[in-house]
Formats: structure tokens, C-alpha cells, sequence
């Protein structure tokens, strides 16, 4: 049991300069006995409102330095408290805002929401058990405009698709990976160098991209960048929901469309999911 959505921003000054972590934070614990499910004796439950009150003290003495060390931080308060308490899982989400900038002079206390991908990590500990880690990215929306096709694929009475050397590549991507052993890691610095190897894999080099055959292949592609670069991630999971486009057929307007004006095709949508860990 626990306490979901509990949605707060944190505000941190330095001077005249601000920084704001806004966040929406899941907690839960299982006890170490299910006397109030089977008994009715609530001695030991910790009420869901103290759950939701630890979250923002601990967001007010100890601030956000990462979402990763924020999820840490609250699964250490539980198991070092309350000896009741036999497994806590928290799930940390970020609202995206980034700080505005003014002809290139970054803002000293104002933010725009910039919806490119949400920021988002659990932390899980049973008593005695190892804290496990884990980070991610969600809603981070990809589109290459060529480079892309789908050909060669199993073909029977059924097939309707045509062969196509040269698509959109269109997707919502969600990435969730594991890290080993939880040392003093700059979890920022790792979650940005993951995040750009995302987008490198997916686009390919900025003056010519790389051709990818299939959603699969790039979702491949993906993984193995991070995992070849980032050495603290162990497992990589990676979902990749595609949004097609078909191109509109303008011949009664006495219009040739040459791949120029497309509509999205809302559903049915594909979708392809890999998970990925080292030997």
C-alpha cells in the first residue's frame, strides 16, 4: 500500500538565480505483517498522509540533486525508521520545465515546459536486499523524414502491406534501464549521455542519418549504443510506439503529391518492445 501522485515543486535559490525540480513521487511499502489485512489491527500501518509527509520533508531538508538520489533518499528514510517496513518501492517522475533563454543569456528565474521526453526513476529495497535502481525516459516523441524502409518481410494470403524503401520513421519512445551496484554516480551526467545516445542512434550522423530497415533494428540500435558507452547501465529496456503517415492522394486536384502532404494514421499502431543486458 501507499501513497500515489504526490505532486510538488521544489525551489532552490542561489542568489538571485533560481532552479525548480517540479516532481510527481509513488511510494509504497509492504510490512512486515498483513495483521490489518487479516486482523484489522492497524498498529503497524504507516497512514499513506505521513507516507506523503516524509516525501516532502525529505524534499525540503535534503532538496532533488537527481531524481535517482531523491528515490534513494526516501528508501533509505523507510527502511531505517520503520522497522515494519519489509519492502519500499518509490517511482519519481519530473515535469519538464528547462530554463528560458533570451537571445541566447540564460534566465535567472524563469522556465518554459518543453515536452521532449519526461524524466523518470524507481528505487525498490527489501530488508536486508540490495537497493536497486532504476532510470528512464517516456513520452520522448522521434521523427526522421528518410532514411527509413521496410522490406523483405514474410509475406502470405493475408499481406496487404507494400514493400517501402523509403518512409517517415515515426515513434514514441520509452526507455527504462537498470544499474549495477549503486556507487557514487553522477546519475544527471549518466541520464543525459544515455538520452543523447538515444537520439544518435535513432537519427544517425546530422549531414547524411543512417539507413534503418525496421523499427526493431533501430530500437536495437539503440540499446547497444548505450550499453556500449555507458557502463553503469546493466539492462535496457526499450518500447518504440510508431505513428504511420500515408501519403494523401491529390490526383483529383490535378496534384502530383510527392511525399509532401501525409496524414497520420490514428489506429490501429504498431508497436515494438526489446529488452537488452549485458552477458
Amino acid at each position: 500500500y501507499g501513497k500515489n501522485t504526490i505532486k510538488f515543486l521544489r525551489l532552490h535559490r542561489e542568489g538571485k538565480k533560481h532552479f525548480v525540480k517540479e516532481v510527481e513521487v509513488c511510494t509504497h511499502l509492504r510490512l512486515t505483517s498483513p495483521q490489518e489485512y487479516l486482523e484489522g489491527n492497524n498498529s503497524l500501518v504507516i497512514p499513506t498522509d505521513t507516507i506523503k509527509n516524509i516525501v516532502l520533508v525529505l524534499a525540503k531538508k535534503n532538496g532533488i540533486p537527481s531524481l535517482e538520489q531523491f528515490a534513494i533518499d526516501i528508501c533509505n528514510h523507510f527502511m531505517t525508521t520503520f522497522c515494519q517496513v519489509a519492502y519500499v518501492k518509490t517511482y519519481v517522475q519530473e515535469v519538464p520545465w528547462q530554463r528560458l533563454h533570451e537571445d541566447g543569456v540564460p534566465h535567472i528565474h524563469s522556465f518554459i515546459y518543453v515536452p521532449d521526453g519526461i524524466r523518470f526513476c524507481e528505487a525498490e529495497q527489501c530488508r536486508n536486499g540490495p537497493l536497486i535502481v532504476f532510470a528512464g525516459i517516456k513520452d520522448l516523441k522521434l521523427m526522421k523524414t528518410t532514411q527509413s524502409g521496410f522490406e523483405g518481410f514474410y509475406k502470405n494470403e493475408h499481406t496487404t502491406l507494400p514493400e517501402r524503401h523509403d518512409r517517415i520513421l515515426c515513434g514514441e519512445l520509452f526507455c527504462k534501464w537498470s544499474y549495477g551496484e549503486c556507487k557514487d554516480f553522477d546519475f544527471n551526467c549518466i541520464w543525459k549521455k544515455i538520452r543523447e545516445c538515444i537520439l544518435e542512434a535513432f537519427a544517425g550522423p546530422p549531414d547524411c542519418g543512417e539507413y534503418s530497415p525496421s523499427y526493431q533494428k533501430t530500437v536495437n540500435s539503440i540499446q547497444m549504443l548505450v550499453l556500449s558507452r555507458v557502463s553503469q547501465v546493466q539492462v535496457i529496456e526499450a518500447v518504440l510506439n510508431n505513428t504511420f503517415y500515408n501519403v494523401v492522394d491529390m490526383k483529383n486536384l490535378g496534384l502530383t503529391n510527392d511525399k509532401e502532404v501525409l496524414v497520420p494514421v490514428e489506429a490501429p499502431y504498431g508497436s515494438c518492445a526489446c529488452t537488452l543486458g549485458r552477458k
